[in-house]
């Protein structure tokens, strides 16, 4: 084989490489799951959407004499484990009306995994709202020893407009690892040299919808929006930032 064909090869070798492990175009189909909790709901609908129809919507309504929690999420398994590099890509929406309340929280995406010590279901990374902060999370230690730190994003988050979202980690328990985080083309997030998930080598879950987890965790409601909507497209998964990349796809 001459050496210019060998330089070739090795140019379009990242390329070969590429491939996206799980992509969905805001359907209901074609997901490892879904919850709802309460009355919540999940719709797939055709007037809102990030480039084509269809998109999702998740909603969640709160309710005083209610004390559960309050997901409306699609999952996609086997998400990753130790040792795996990975890109997660999404577009979300806020609704125009979307009240923007600093004192309590909204979580837009999570990885999770069922565990039967010391808790049943155990997010690790978590992407989350409060009033126009957004917010992310590494998780490290063991399921019965938890160890959080919180990572605020230099990021204004506004309503009535799509934003795309794409996370790159290295998920090791040791300090191996790294996070890293696009907010609509910009990166606002390069954490090097790291822990990034717990002790434990189990399948974690990627997991996009609405969590209105500040109502519960906060024992109710902030404000006075009770009924809240978000929008999700071009959810995907893959060993490149640019076939997670919802404008690329």
């Amino acid at each position: 084989m001459g050496l210019g064909i060998i330089l070739t090869l090795l140019m379009l070798w990242p390329a070969v490489r590429a491939e996206q492990i799980f992509n969905n175009r805001g359907t209901l189909s074609g997901w490892g799951g879904s919850q709802t909790e309460h009355k919540g709901e999940i719709k797939e609908i055709t007037d809102v959407f990030f480039d084509e129809a269809p998109a999702l919507v998740m909603t969640q309504t709160f309710d005083a004499s209610y004390a559960g929690r309050y997901h409306s999420e699609v999952r996609v398994l086997n998400a990753y484990r130790h040792g795996d590099t990975r890109f997660y890509g999404f577009a979300f929406r806020l609704p125009p009306d979307w009240q923007f309340d600093p004192a309590q929280s909204y979580d837009l995406a999570q990885f999770i995994a069922p565990f039967d010590k010391c808790d049943t279901f155990m997010p690790t990374t978590m992407f989350w709202a409060e009033g126009t902060k957004l917010f992310t999370r590494l998780k490290s230690g063991s399921v019965c020893d938890q160890k959080t730190k919180e990572l605020p994003l230099d990021v204004t988050l506004t309503a009535g407009e799509w934003h795309k979202v794409i996370i790159e980690a290295r998920w090791e328990s040791g300090t191996t690892g790294f996070l890293r985080l696009w907010f609509d083309g910009k990166q606002v997030l390069d954490e090097q040299n790291v822990a990034t998930t717990v002790s434990e080598d189990v399948a974690f879950q990627f997991r996009v919808g609405l969590y209105a987890n500040g109502w519960h965790d906060d024992k109710g409601m902030k404000g006075s929006q009770g009924f809240r909507q978000v929008f999700y497209d071009k959810i995907a998964i893959a060993t490149t930032k640019e076939e997670a990349d919802p404008d690329l796809w």
